[in-house]
């Protein structure tokens, strides 16, 4: 979830500046809107094929469109892009381009080069039921949340797009095959909450009666369809998928490579993160000896070896896990929690917060739960002035008494601190809304996940370095708690698709290595299925993060400057992590921050 702004007017006047030079010898900053040129042409068209990007990059023309999701039009869509990524090398000069332009180049040829290859590799259309809803309800749900545009366009848009949905239904019953089970589970379940979109929360973002008008009568009969589809999806794919959900070795390795552009291979990952692992238990070993005794005074601390020291932070963690909220108070508890992050930032200068603050705390709806326990769905970028959504889920009102119990002792109130510095203050929500600042088209549309989930991990440490929670040291803990959910997560990833590893060798591995509660590991095992890959981007990026903050301060010693330094950091948009250390150096040395000082 990354993105940024991109105008019409900019668009133009990249044009413009193309056309205007004719056959003369181009310059760098000449082929360096020739490229952006070249981008926009391919957003023009990319857009026209799928009216939902659009809609999520902030591109509101086609609102009122659907994409065609029939086998014809995806793989014209494909042959599209193959022959973008192939015209490229003719269209541009890049020994012609600027420094950042060729980094540009770079990052815009990358992503054709992974579309096109994940496009030739899975197919998500027959073997994951999950993406259908992304049709379903997101597409009218961006449209009532996020869109900037007049509450009465945006209705209009939305009953329009939802004329479409009966065919994106029809088409999903066609085309999906034998998923994996636990796709399959997790598509039953967003598409109950779908239901319940189209009965009562629709109207509810509207500001509407439910069921009434134009608007009533429409997603009475997409509720009724949805009806339907889901039976299909109980009694008709359910019983024919399967358990081959790995994506094994090869396409791993390759995978990870396209998506993280890292410059950094999966086995190095996987070996780094073993590491990190053992590092950061040690770490919490010594926090967890300290509590002990406050915690069970009298209680013998258990033997000091690796089994006794697990043993000792995981039954510390246990007893701080007693303080949490309530299902009810969730949200509201993250919110108190958000005022005081901020108040924390400015008063010790972290970095400057983005003003107005456009980011609304919310409860998760239900259409979108079953992957994560909290996200941030920031501002999209061509269409920065609307806002970004941290989203918190609750137990489902379903759930047994312990089952929620487990999940809110996962997600107790320091738990909580962390998650929402992570997501928003000054993670996911700062850093995205810097994105959106960035001139570069290219770098704000082509958002890389390792940068964001890297920067978002980075600042849980930064905070409590700096001061924030005054030293208290279940916060701490909770901290390197939650920084090993991320360097285990890579192992998690890495085992499980490029590995063998089985439910119980990963249920041991969340719960007796990374303290995760049964409930919060099963959960995380379902996401592993699902998303191969994603779950490294934390730590790898991470880790840029960390590297590049010691160098960049160990030259610069008294010098060096944390607020500046971070946006610094920031000032580049959300670019694949490898091109940090030189962007960086040179946004320091160019306001003298970098500068080595004179012998």
């Amino acid at each position: 979830m990354l993105f940024p702004r991109v105008g019409v007017v900019l668009a133009v006047m990249l044009m413009v500046c193309f056309t205007a030079h004719g056959g003369e010898e181009l310059g760098p900053d000449d082929e360096d809107a020739k490229l952006n040129a070249v981008f926009q042409e391919y957003l023009k068209e990319l857009f026209r094929r799928e009216p939902l990007t659009a809609t999520r990059l902030g591109e509101h023309a086609l609102d009122d469109q659907l994409d065609d999701l029939s086998q014809a039009a995806r793989n014209a869509t494909l042959d599209f892009k193959r022959r973008v990524l192939k015209r490229l090398p003719e269209q541009i000069v890049r020994d012609r381009l600027s420094r950042d332009g060729k980094i540009d180049h770079d990052i815009y040829r990358g992503h054709l080069a992974r579309e096109v290859w994940l496009a030739e590799n899975f197919r998500p259309f027959e073997d994951d039921p999950r993406i259908y809803g992304d049709y379903i309800s997101e597409s009218i749900y961006l449209l009532l949340t996020q869109s900037s545009l007049p509450r009465s366009v945006n209705l209009k848009n939305a009953s329009a797009r939802m004329d479409k949905i009966p065919e994106v239904i029809a088409i999903a019953r066609q085309t999906i095959a034998s998923p994996p089970r636990v796709k399959v589970e997790t598509a039953i379940m967003q598409t109950e909450g779908a239901i319940g979109f189209y009965s009562s929360g629709l109207f509810q973002l509207a500001g509407l009666e439910p069921g009434k008008g134009d608007l009533g009568a429409k997603a009475g009969a997409i509720a009724a369809a949805l009806r339907d589809y889901l039976a299909f999806l109980r009694n008709e794919v359910l019983p024919r998928s399967t358990d081959s959900w790995r994506i094994g070795r090869d396409r791993f390795v390759k995978k990870l490579d396209l998506e993280l552009d890292a410059g950094v291979s999966a086995e190095e990952v996987l070996a780094e993160a073993q590491r990190e692992a053992d590092k950061v238990e040690i770490e919490m070993s010594v926090i967890a000896r300290q509590l002990w005794g406050t915690l069970f005074p009298g209680v013998t601390i258990p033997v000091d070896d690796v089994r006794g020291r697990r043993e000792m932070i995981r039954r510390v963690l246990d007893a701080l896990a007693a303080d949490h909220g309530e299902a009810d108070t969730l949200v509201g508890d993250v919110r108190a929690m958000a005022v005081a992050i901020k108040e924390f930032i400015r008063a010790r200068k972290i970095i400057p917060l983005p003003e107005p603050d456009q980011c609304r705390i919310i409860e998760m709806p239900e259409f979108m739960r079953g992957n994560s326990g909290a996200y941030l769905n920031p501002a999209p970028p061509l269409d920065a002035r609307g806002s970004s959504e941290y989203s918190i889920s609750p137990p489902p009102a379903n759930w047994s008494k312990e089952r929620a119990e487990s999940l809110l002792r996962e997600y107790n109130r320091s738990m909580l601190k962390i998650l929402t510095i992570h997501e928003a203050y000054p993670g996911h929500y700062v850093q995205l809304e810097y994105s959106n600042r960035c001139p570069s088209p290219i770098r704000k549309i082509l958002a890389s996940g390792t940068f964001a989930e890297g920067w978002a991990v980075y600042t849980e440490q930064t905070m409590l370095d700096q001061g924030f929670g005054q030293g208290d040291l279940g916060l701490r803990l909770h901290q390197l708690k939650f920084y090993l959910r991320a360097v285990v997560n890579a192992i998690l990833d890495h085992e499980m698709h490029a590995g063998a590893m089985t439910n119980a060798e990963a249920l041991d591995l969340l719960m007796n290595r990374a303290f995760q509660t049964e409930g919060e590991a099963v959960g995380k095992i379902i996401r592993a299925k699902q998303t191969s890959c994603q779950l490294s981007t934390y730590f790898v990026g991470r880790m840029a993060f960390y590297r590049l903050r010691q160098s960049i301060q160990r030259a610069l010693g008294d010098r060096f400057d944390l607020a500046r330094y971070h946006e610094a950091v920031l000032a580049h948009g959300t670019i694949p992590v490898k091109y940090l250390p030189d962007m960086v150096q040179r946004s320091l040395e160019a306001t003298g921050a970098g500068k080595r000082p004179v012998e």
